[in-house]
């Protein structure tokens, strides 16, 4: 049995047909042509996925097809499967698995999507560097591309792909910490908060999402499903950060033990 479901945010945009009122689209039709473009999706790509049986056989009217909501949703679901890296054998076996999940698993994928950060930001340079207090120095700048925080636009411009990570390095290195220092530290910090990330969603998926697939993703259970996974981000964050505020003055108060004990060392 799911735990008790808590009330989903609203969205404040999304991109799928899924997150549309019921009412809004269950009557709407669609021509294969506006069915591709609603979709963002070639005429031949639909017929192509029809072929394979991924969509249900349009309602026929003279030699006219007219295709629904589920079949939106579903090439919907294909075309955003296919841009995160799956290939098209394993969408198909999905589907045919859960045939009627469609318009849930894009409810899902709007969760994840939604930013959990600040927009990219968009300076020159030269503004990066004073963010820290430092000269420009294009070897720092690239070596925060190859980490992936920012990327390159021209000669003289950068994106700020992590800005809120971007600005609290550059915070710590005005503080007084070499640069490299701070550059340092973040595959490390990387490595060990993806570690602590996977061996959470491990539990969650076992305690609470493999019983829901193993009872046949019932329909009256999504909604507690998706606000798990809409909750699991806030939670999961809250406890790393009070955990790692914890330790990191545990960690302040036994440096400063030790500097304390080695000054009293050398009067003695």
């Amino acid at each position: 049995m799911m735990p008790p479901a808590t009330t989903l945010r609203p969205q404040s945009s999304c991109p799928y047909d899924s997150c549309m009122p019921e009412d809004a689209t269950d009557g709407e039709e669609y021509t294969v042509d506006e069915l591709a473009a609603r979709a963002q999706m070639t005429v031949r790509n639909v017929r192509a996925y029809a072929g394979r049986g991924l969509i249900e056989a349009p309602r026929l009217e003279g030699r006219t097809g007219y295709y629904n909501r589920e079949h939106l949703q579903r090439l919907q679901l294909i075309r955003q499967l296919i841009e995160r890296g799956f290939t098209l054998a394993a969408i198909e076996k999905a589907i045919l698995n859960a045939p009627h999940a469609a318009g849930h698993t894009l409810d899902l994928i709007a969760i994840l999507d939604q930013p959990d950060t600040a927009e990219p930001e968009t300076m020159s340079r030269d503004d990066l560097a004073a963010l820290a207090g430092v000269h420009r120095d294009d070897t720092l700048i690239e070596s925060l591309v190859g980490l992936g925080l920012v990327e390159k636009i021209g000669t003289d411009q950068v994106r700020l792909i992590e800005p809120a990570v971007v600005r609290s390095g550059a915070a710590a290195v005005k503080l007084g910490l070499a640069p490299e220092t701070v550059i340092a530290l973040f595959p490390l910090l990387q490595s060990h908060l993806r570690t602590i990330a996977d061996a959470f969603v491990r539990e969650v998926v076992k305690e609470l999402v493999q019983p829901f697939i193993d009872a046949g993703l019932p329909e009256d259970e999504w909604p507690q499903v998706l606000s798990i996974v809409e909750s699991l981000l806030p939670i999961a964050s809250q406890v790393t950060l009070g955990i790692f505020r914890s330790e990191f003055r545990d960690a302040i108060e036994v440096e400063v033990g030790e500097q304390i004990t080695g000054l009293a060392s050398k009067r003695s």
